[in-house]
């Protein structure tokens, strides 16, 4: 089914002119969403990290690397995805820590204690449930201070 959309006003002479002299002077006309692109290329992604199946010193091996490059990369927000250790074997074994041999506490635990990360780090929260909610935590980097030369 076809639309047809009548308008108010006629289209004069002059209104076509104006148009077609503006449209061969782009330009001087700001783009500013090629400018919002740019600058948000890394601002506002969230770069992931899934370690469900690893061990813990495999997890804390890929945390450490993954960390140091999304922060030199420039990214603000990661999203490292634990699980909630709920098929963890840990329960069964009475001499080791449930909670720290779980990665959903000891990862958190591995990056505060790491000094060469956590200097980086402004914070770790529990991620939001559509991304992994208990199962899954953020983190936040410090804004990087730009020296002047």
């Amino acid at each position: 089914m076809k639309q047809i959309v009548k308008k108010k006003y006629p289209v004069t002479y002059k209104d076509k002119k104006d148009w077609i002299t503006f449209t061969k002077r782009l330009e001087n006309i700001y783009d500013k969403d090629t400018d919002f692109i740019k600058q948000n290329t890394t601002e506002n992604k969230i770069r992931r990290l899934d370690l469900h199946g690893l061990s813990l010193n495999q997890a804390n091996k890929i945390v450490k690397k993954f960390i140091i490059e999304s922060f030199e990369g420039g990214y603000k927000k990661l999203l490292i995805i634990t699980g909630k250790g709920l098929r963890s074997k840990v329960h069964k074994n009475p001499y080791l820590s449930e909670q720290m041999n779980v990665l959903k506490y000891s990862v958190p635990e591995f990056i505060k204690n790491d000094e060469n990360l956590f200097e980086k780090i402004s914070r770790i929260s529990t991620a939001d449930l559509k991304d992994g909610g208990e199962g899954a935590f953020y983190i936040f980097f410090k804004k990087v201070k730009k020296s002047i030369e």
